[in-house]
């Protein structure tokens, strides 16, 4: 018999194999039996050669993608094949270096938010290729179909992932076309709460059931900590000065470490809360859970909250858990005349470019904690 040389094709006992190799293993491909050695098995190895290569160059999903329907979106882009000095390409490659594994969780999210607008569009496309009024009808077109937020937040990190393009030399930092597309960003917020419309969110909470919820709230407000890191907060995070209860944490965006004090009030609702779960939490146990017990997640956190808010306030609300807690808070302590070193600290925010060594040489303390929420008191006063 005439001897053909196929890739990846073996002979084992008179039997033909198409042998995929550990990359393309990893891809969903697998060992494929041809029947006996000879042109209707090389035809079979020929088939699978060309579905390979439709793989390799990005014109076909590879077969754990086709069959990655419940894979979350990362997991999923993991296995996507995307044409060398793509924009895709380059993606794939930063996520494999130690600067991607060094960004904060969140800003990792950020990423992966704002490639969910590009890909479609960008993906598979060499950089060099895009035009000025490419990028302007895709930031355009994402700001009317999702939200001018969105846009925003897209072509900011269109621009980081030129840059990183850039640097794998698939094309000149210089020549980002994004640079002449005005890139507005939505009017910042100014909505606040008020400390008694908290207490009563906080009791209808309660009285749903929602009791996780309710001393998650108490806490939000009390430290002006965001909800990702009231929802990180561990048991072991606890502690007491003097009369009063704090919890000591880290900006989870940022690292920045922060401290909250807790009021009478929440102290008596996180109490009640614990009481209610029935058990003692272990040092590293999350303390807020929702009411199935598990630990609250950032989407069963938000929902609750909206439901809880839409009973006490009605559907038309539209006030937040996070920045708007977080801005009542601030607006509550200038008024009580605290200084911006403090609130900024006691909050974990960046004050400036040199807020590294701020907080090298004034690290976070029960003293600054204390003084803020006194003059949060005072603001309050004030502010009725």
């Amino acid at each position: 018999m005439t001897s053909v040389k196929v890739r990846h094709y073996v002979v084992k006992r008179g039997k033909g194999f198409w042998q995929p190799t550990r990359r393309m293993k990893s891809l969903g491909f697998g060992s494929v039996p041809c029947g006996p050695d000879g042109p209707g098995a090389w035809a079979v190895a020929e088939e699978w050669n060309r579905r390979w290569d439709q793989t390799r160059s990005g014109a076909s999903p590879s077969p754990a993608m086709v069959s990655a329907q419940n894979l979350s979106f990362e997991n999923s882009e993991e296995l996507t094949v995307y044409p060398p000095r793509s924009l895709g390409d380059a993606f794939r490659r930063y996520r494999k270096t130690e600067e991607w594994s060094r960004k904060a969780k969140r800003t990792r999210e950020d990423w992966w938010r704002g490639w969910k607008r590009i890909k479609p569009v960008f993906g598979d496309v060499d950089p060099k290729t895009v035009r000025l009024d490419d990028v302007s009808a895709w930031r355009k077109y994402v700001e009317e179909t999702v939200s001018l937020q969105e846009a925003h937040r897209a072509l900011k990190i269109w621009r980081a992932m030129w840059k990183v393009a850039a640097a794998l030399h698939f094309c000149t930092r210089d020549d980002d076309p994004s640079l002449a597309v005005r890139n507005s960003a939505p009017k910042g917020r100014s909505a606040k709460w008020a400390e008694g419309e908290i207490a009563r969110l906080a009791k209808r909470a309660w009285r749903m059931g929602y009791y996780g919820l309710a001393a998650a709230m108490g806490v939000a407000w009390d430290t002006q900590m965001s909800p990702g890191d009231v929802r990180a907060l561990r048991a072991s995070q606890v502690a007491t000065a003097g009369p009063g209860t704090l919890f000591f944490t880290e900006r989870g965006k940022t690292g920045v470490p922060v401290g909250g004090l807790l009021s009478a009030r929440s102290m008596r609702l996180l109490e009640a809360y614990l009481e209610k779960l029935g058990t003692e939490l272990t040092r590293d146990a999350y303390i807020f859970r929702n009411r199935s017990g598990q630990p609250y997640s950032k989407d069963t956190l938000g929902d609750d909250f909206r439901t809880v808010r839409a009973a006490e306030f009605g559907q038309l609300e539209r006030r937040m858990l996070g920045h708007d807690f977080r801005r009542s808070g601030a607006v509550e302590a200038i008024a009580g005349d605290a200084t911006p070193a403090a609130l900024a600290h006691a909050m974990g925010n960046t004050l400036s470019v040199s807020n590294t060594l701020f907080a090298t040489y004034v690290p976070v303390n029960a003293a600054t904690i204390k003084a803020v929420a006194e003059a949060r008191k005072k603001g309050r006063r004030v502010l009725r």
